[in-house]
C-alpha cells in the first residue's frame, strides 16, 4: 500500500504543478508558485499540498486563500487525469524550507567570510 500512496503522491505533485501553472487565473497568484510535497493520506481522504513562492512568505496568506478557492476546480481536474475510486480534499500549506535553506546558506557564507578576511 506504501509504494502506491508513493506513485499517488508523485502524480499528484506533477498534475497540481502544471494545474496551477497553466490553468488557475487567479491575479492572487501572481508569482510563481510552486508545489514543493504532496502528501496523500494512507485512506486517500486527504491530500496535504505543500506549496511555496519566489515572493516569499509576505504573501502567503494571499496565496494559500486564491489555492483554498480553487482546491474544488483542481480536484475536479484532478479526477479527469487521474483514476482514482476516491478524489482526496486538497489541503494547502505553506512550505518554508526553501526560505530555511536560503537562511542557512547565508549564515554559512558568512562564516566562511569572517574565516578567509
Amino acid at each position: 500500500m506504501a509504494h502506491r500512496v508513493e506513485r499517488i503522491n508523485t502524480q499528484f505533485k506533477r498534475e497540481l504543478s502544471e494545474l496551477i501553472l497553466r490553468e488557475l487565473r487567479d491575479p492572487r497568484l501572481d508569482e510563481f508558485v510552486s508545489v514543493t510535497e504532496v502528501d496523500v493520506s494512507p485512506d486517500l481522504r486527504n491530500a496535504k499540498v505543500y506549496v511555496s513562492s519566489v515572493g516569499g512568505q509576505q504573501k502567503e496568506t494571499q496565496i494559500l486563500g486564491a489555492l483554498s478557492s480553487a482546491a474544488g476546480f483542481m480536484r475536479s481536474a484532478l479526477a479527469k487525469k487521474i483514476r482514482l475510486r476516491r478524489m482526496p480534499e486538497l489541503h494547502f500549506l505553506w512550505d518554508n524550507s526553501i526560505e530555511k535553506g536560503d537562511r542557512i546558506l547565508r549564515l554559512l557564507d558568512e562564516v566562511k567570510d569572517q574565516d578567509n578576511p
